[in-house]
């Protein structure tokens, strides 16, 4: 296909408007939170974008990434993921909540994963130090009775819902996503197979470079010439990041899948008890099929 393994020079939301549609199978992406640059102390004073604005009016914000969550969708596979990465932010006491514009978007909310980044970003204590984002797990319904999607592999879905990795440090880009979080979504959608993996706010490539590694073609946009010509060069470097990739990939892996355990009677959660419970007839197991019943 025209145009894969490439990176665009633009605007997120002017670029995906040129694209055709349903030719992605997978997006993960982070857009600047709008946290209001030099306006906000002397942390966010530090944390500025090159080529993008990060200082706009709330509902002018939301009306745009409500804009490009929708053509994202129409750019998607239907059955494909976006996996959409923001933050929790408070104006003047009052918290903003990334999901009060992602509810309004196309999308299926399939999962509001946790995380946890392990360190404060903020150090003052008018709240508990908050260590965590949200990434929320969008899908398109292959039909219009499917709400759920295909169900995930036991080796991904035992990662959790909260996912304890550590935030990149890189002095080329304020916020670059640590590889291993791309990594983990695309490897769980799709589970080793190839697709196209897409990114309207690529930065320095990082998930491109994910994609790459894992044999996928790509699409990556980005405002600013400084951050495309980094990520152009990781994609030709790409190599040099497998290990990290690797040891991701390593995590992925269950010893006896969800219907095994169950039938042996043994804890079937990712984290065993010291001892095996004692399960009689008349009591649950210690996690049942519940969730799956709730679909």
């Amino acid at each position: 296909m025209k145009g894969l393994d490439t990176i665009i020079l633009g605007d997120a939301l002017e670029t995906l408007r040129d694209l055709p549609q349903e030719i992605v199978d997978v997006t993960i992406t982070s857009p600047p939170y709008n946290k209001g640059e030099k306006n906000k102390g002397w942390l966010v004073d530090k944390i500025v974008y090159q080529g993008a604005t990060d200082i706009k009016d709330e509902k002018t914000y939301q009306k745009e990434q409500i804009a490009v969550l929708n053509e994202i969708y129409r750019l998607t596979k239907k059955g494909g993921s976006l996996f959409y990465n923001h933050k929790l932010r408070w104006y003047r006491g009052q918290m903003i909540h990334p999901y009060e514009w992602v509810r309004q978007s196309r999308w299926v909310i399939r999962q509001e994963i946790i995380w946890h980044r392990r360190i404060a970003a903020n150090l003052r204590g008018w709240r508990f130090w908050q260590v965590d984002e949200r990434i929320f797990w969008l899908y398109k319904p292959r039909n219009q009775s499917d709400r759920v999607g295909p169900e995930l592999k036991p080796r991904h879905a035992l990662l959790t819902s909260v996912w304890e990795i550590p935030p990149e440090r890189d002095d080329r880009h304020p916020n670059p996503f640590p590889i291993e979080l791309p990594t983990r979504c695309i490897f769980s959608v799709l589970d080793g197979n190839k697709g196209v993996v897409l990114d309207p706010y690529c930065g320095i490539g990082t998930t491109l470079v994910a994609a790459v590694l894992l044999g996928c073609h790509f699409i990556g946009i980005d405002i600013s010439p400084v951050y495309v010509t980094i990520a152009r060069e990781r994609i030709r470097d790409a190599e040099k990041e497998r290990d990290r990739v690797q040891a991701e990939l390593s995590l992925h892996k269950v010893q006896k899948t969800f219907e095994e355990r169950k039938r042996e009677g043994r804890w079937v959660g990712r984290f065993s008890p010291l001892h095996k419970p004692i399960v009689s007839p008349q009591q649950p197991l210690p996690y049942s099929n519940r969730d799956h019943e709730e679909r």
